[in-house]
This record gives C-alpha cells, structure tokens and sequence, in this order.
C-alpha cells in the first residue's frame, strides 16, 4: 500500500492527545465517605466500573477513528501492475483498404471499426490516428469525428510496415501503445517486425463472414478486325460456389453488351465485339462480394495510323513495305546517308536494318526517341561489330552480342507468354514452320526470349520499359542468310513490334503505380495539361518531350474512372484509371500477423484492459467509511453505555 499525501501521517502523532486526556481522566483521588451517604457506597463502587469501560471504549473508537481519517486525507492506494505505463502515447493504425469493404456480422468493417472507436474511445484520450491514405497526429476523438465519419476507402494497398515506420518516425521520450485494426488480408508476419520490444502492440482482426467474390482483372484487345475490336475481360474468382453473375459493358455510360458468366474455373476471359472507334467506358459485374473491384474502367482510341521508318538499304527492307501497309502505316524506308533526322522524333517505331556502323548522332537521337514512347527494332548486319553494339545497346538495358558464327540453326521456340504475342495465339503450337539462320550472332540477356533458336539461344529478344521497347535479332534477316521473310511469324511479329500500346491499345492506369504515359501535344512553356471529368480534376506531373508531353500521376485520382487530358478546353486523348486488385482475394486474410502480440475482439476491451491494468486502485474512501462507521460507534456509546 502507498499514498499519494504520505506527510499527512505525521498526523499520526496528534493520536497521544486522547491518550493523555483519558489517563488525565483516569486519576485516583482519596475519597472520605459521609455517614449519610454510606448507603449509597454499594451503588457507587458499581457505577464507577461502569464508567471506567465507557472510557475505554470511546477512547479506542476516538483512536480509531482519528486514524482512519488522517489515513483517508493521506489517500491510500495499490500500485498498479502496469502503473510504469501510464503515460505511453497512443497510436491507432486503422486499414481502410478495399479488403474492408467485406461485410462482418455488424455490418461492413471499416465502417463498424469507426463506429467503435466513436463509441468507446475516451474523450479525454490524446492519440494519432495513421490509415492508408490520411494520418491525424495528437488528436482526440472529439476533434477528428467528421473525418472519421467521412473516411473513405484508400486505392492504396494495406501495408503494416509502412505504417509502422510512420509510427517510429515519431520521436518520443515515452514508449507507444499501438492498436492495429485490419482484417490482416495479404499481411505477412515479417512486416510486425519494425514494432519495437518496449510497445504494447493490439490487434484487432475483424473477419469478413461473406469472402465468395469476383473481380475484372484486365482488359485487353484480343483481335483486331477491318471495323471492330474484339476484346478480352479477364476475371477472377475468389472462393466456393459462384452461381451466374452477370456483365455488361458501357461506352460512354451507354449499355452496349451484357451476358452472363459461369465459373468452371477460378478464372475466366470473356470476349466482346465493339466498333474501331474511341471508346471511352467500362465493364462491370455484379456479385455480393467486394465492390471496389466490379468496376472496370478503359480507353481505346480511335485508330490513328502509326509511323514507323526503316533504315537500310531499300532492297533489304522490301519486306517490311508489305507489313507496314498505307492502311495503318505511315511506313518509309530511308539508306542512311539519305536519312533525314529531322523526322525521327515523330515516329513510332524504328527499323534498323542492316546498318553496318551506327553514328553517334543517330544513337543519340535513338535514345532519346526510345525516352519518349518510341520502339526500336535492330536487325545486326553479317559485318557489324560486336563490341559497337554492344555500346550501343547498353544505353538501352543489359544485353551482349557475341562474335557471329556460321552455323545453320532453326528457330523452334515461341514464347506466347510474351506480350508481343499475346493476341496473336489461340493456342500453343509445337509445329510450324520453323525459319533458320545461316550466320548468327551470340545474345545473352536478363530479359525472357522472344523467339528461340533449337538450342535454347536466343534469335529474338526486348528491352522493355515503362513507354516503349527496344527489339534485337540475333542475325540477319535478308534473303541469303534467314528465309524468316517467307515464315508466318514475321507478319505478327513486325507488326507488333511497331504498335505502341498507348497509342493503338487500352489504356487503364492502376492509381499508385506512377506508371508514365505519353500523349502527342504542341504545348508553349506556359500551357499545362490537366486531367479531369465530372467529379474530380488534377494536374500531373508533365515533361515536355518537343511533340509530346510525358506525364506520371502518382497517387492520382482519387476515384477510379475514365478521364480526359485535357490541354485548356482541348481534349487531347481520353484516360482511365482503375485500383489495383491487390485486395480482392479476401481468403488471404493472415491472421497469424497477430501471434506475437495481444489480440482482442474489439477497442472497447483494449481501452478497458489498458485503463485496467494502469489504474492505481485507490482505497481511501475505505478509510472514510471505517471513520463515519466509528463516529457512530462512538455517537451510540455515548447514548447507551452507561
């Protein structure tokens, strides 16, 4: 037992006041008796032992009480087992995530998670709130109960460590208690790891009771037809049991198409037909799951023929004038002492065919077109060198050519997992007509193959990144060395490697992944592109590329949706942008994230254990109790011990 105003028990000593004037009471006077009152001699003797016991009781409950009372003013208490603890500052990290969309036995769960904290965090309770997309340092519930009530679910991904590392950067000189409320889907244990020894960690797993849902993963142009598009909707499907759920399709908020979806397997692709013009909409299912997920937004625009320049000698690249048509190619082939470098930076894609020895004028401006969107296709010739190659190329991405050698080889291997070829295989095929070589140079790279010699080496290969793709053969691919000109494979292959996806694809951004994108505009220093439809409207990130304007968006837009880039009232090119599909899969909720640590069922119990276990049980209105009840202990000996 300890006490808050220990000096009061110097008290203690007024005790022996009592004492002295009961022993002073107590004091044997010599007593001479009367005649006439010796009868009464019997009766007295009787009273005065009366009397002396009525002394001793009152002077023991005059005792007691005094001590009970200097006791209570001195406040008596336990010490806490957690008392050390008291002063901890609380952070609270709550997941607002897509996943918390799920429905609970109360409802949703983010939205039961702060109805909780409404309901039973303290008011006077100071802590920082942390969720995915907003934090709240040194607030109270009080303050921060609209932003609560209007929080809306983040299209960034739970990430615990990240959080964490949010919570350490906070300098403090006292220790953390942490409440982590999440429904733990795709957490891993190794994040709970930047919690530090010294923190009181709680977990708070709500669990979602409906965890059946269907997600549209992507959207991509399967086949291209003379006056329509067929596209392909890829979906999954997460969990037991899916009866038929249906899909639609819109264009610009129009129903165009819609059918119904049976799931023999957890995924499924189903193809639609649409015109060859702009389409600016989405597809969308309907289930009972998730929601964030049922929506699809995408772009195509209207095609727009794609310029493409070959450089070589004219009689080597005959052939690519008979893939490179007037229909959809602005295609010209130019000898490179006639090449006119004034209408590289305006091209799409380019074929170096041939090309003995490269300039360093024209690596430059081939860098710098490869920066800006454009595809390059290099074709070595039977008399380039190695090493200057090899020069040239690293400006692109790791890949070593090695000495030619002349030795026929057959190319065997199609990589249909490569996105060159993506839609151009209903299915894999083992027999074809396999093209060969006669003469090649060695190709190792980091990167898959696109096409493989018998031997597992490389004949084609890519440089991908964000905006465009650089492409190398291993050998030649004239008549005397390769009759790869008289395969099926070149058509598909030529031609895809001159499409930019963001030009002649779908377009469908994922919020948070910055991936850039380019748009063709004109713009002076002082013009701006922005981005925006009906609800919401941002500037990007742009760097002007002469012709074009290279653009990164980061953690916009807010909402998922189709966009406009816009240029003042000029619409340059129409945009969409989808959340990643990170939480669909809500079988991957991992609640073992929480084995380490304290786990409750919800933030009433964690407020209550912590008020709990760091309350001082306080003990001085016993005392106080223990005096009254003395006082009229006292009061009634007074009254009825005579």
């Amino acid at each position: 037992m300890q006490f808050k105003h220990p000096e009061i028990l110097y008290f203690l000593f007024l005790l022996v006041i009592p004492i002295l004037v009961h022993l002073f009471q107590l004091r044997r006077f010599k007593k001479e008796y009367f005649t006439n009152v010796q009868f009464l001699k019997e009766l007295s003797i009787q009273t005065r032992k009366s009397s002396t016991i009525k002394k001793w009781l009152l002077l023991c409950t005059r005792l007691l009480l005094l001590t009970f009372l200097i006791l209570a003013f001195a406040q008596p208490f336990f010490s806490a087992k957690d008392s050390k603890k008291a002063n901890n500052e609380l952070y609270i990290i709550l997941d607002n995530s897509f996943s918390m969309q799920a429905k609970g036995k109360k409802g949703e769960l983010l939205k039961r998670a702060v109805q909780d904290l409404l309901e039973h965090t303290p008011q006077a309770q100071n802590f920082s709130l942390i969720t995915c997309s907003e934090n709240y340092w040194n607030t109270d519930i009080k303050s921060i109960q609209k932003d609560l009530q209007d929080l809306k679910y983040s299209a960034t991904p739970f990430q615990l460590d990240n959080l964490i590392a949010k919570v350490n950067a906070r300098k403090s000189a006292f220790n953390k208690d942490i409440i982590v409320i999440t429904d733990a889907v795709g957490s891993e244990v190794k994040q709970t790891k930047g919690f530090k020894k010294e923190d009181n960690v709680y977990f708070i797993i709500p669990e979602a009771e409906q965890k059946n849902n269907v997600a549209i993963d992507s959207v991509y142009i399967r086949q291209t037809l003379d006056n329509f598009y067929e596209i392909g909707i890829n979906l999954s499907a997460n969990g037991d049991d899916f009866n038929e759920v249906p899909i639609a399709l819109y264009n610009k908020n129009k129903l165009i198409a819609k059918t119904l979806i049976n799931f023999e397997t957890k995924t499924k692709t189903v193809n639609f037909t649409i015109p060859k013009e702009d389409f600016n909409g989405y597809a969308a299912v309907n289930d009972k799951g998730l929601n964030y997920d049922n929506t699809y937004y995408f772009s195509i625009s209207k095609p727009s023929k794609t310029n493409v320049i070959s450089i070589g000698d004219t009689d080597k690249s005959n052939f690519l004038a008979r893939i490179y048509t007037n229909d959809e190619f602005n295609y010209t082939n130019f000898p490179l002492a006639n090449l006119d470098y004034n209408l590289l930076e305006k091209q799409d894609a380019i074929v170096l065919n041939e090309v003995k020895e490269i300039p360093q004028a024209l690596q430059t401006t081939l860098k710098s077109l490869v920066a800006k969107g454009g595809n390059l296709i290099l074709i070595p010739a039977p008399e380039s060198n190695p090493a200057a190659l090899n020069a040239f190329i690293a400006q692109f991405g790791t890949l070593q050519f090695k000495p030619a050698t002349p030795a026929e080889k057959k190319v065997t291997k199609i990589n249909f997992n490569h996105p060159l070829f993506s839609s151009v295989f209903e299915k894999k095929i083992d027999n074809f007509q396999y093209p060969s070589t006669k003469t090649a140079f060695g190709i190792t790279s980091t990167t898959p193959t696109v096409l493989s010699y018998e031997d597992q080496t490389a004949f084609l290969t890519s440089l991908p990144n964000d905006l465009s793709s650089v492409y190398v053969f291993a050998a030649p691919l004239n008549k005397t060395n390769s009759n790869f000109q008289n395969s099926p494979l070149i058509v598909p292959t030529f031609y895809n490697m001159a499409q930019n996806s963001q030009k002649n694809g779908v377009n469908a951004i994922v919020i948070g992944e910055s991936q850039p994108f380019i748009v063709d505009a004109l713009l002076s220093k002082d013009e701006i592109i922005t981005v925006k439809n009906a609800t919401e409207s941002f500037i990007p990130v742009q760097q002007l590329l002469n012709t074009k304007v290279k653009m990164t968006f980061n953690d916009n837009p807010t909402v998922a949706g189709n966009f406009g880039i816009f240029n003042g009232a000029n619409v340059l090119q129409n945009i969409s942008f989808n959340y990643n599909r990170t939480e669909s899969n809500l079988a991957l909720a991992n609640p073992d994230i929480a084995a380490e640590f304290k786990e409750t069922e919800d933030i009433e119990t964690v407020f209550n254990t912590i008020q709990t276990d760091r309350t001082d049980t306080q003990i001085w209105k016993v005392f106080v109790v223990l005096a009254l009840l003395f006082l009229a202990i006292e009061l009634l000996i007074q009254k009825f011990v005579k």
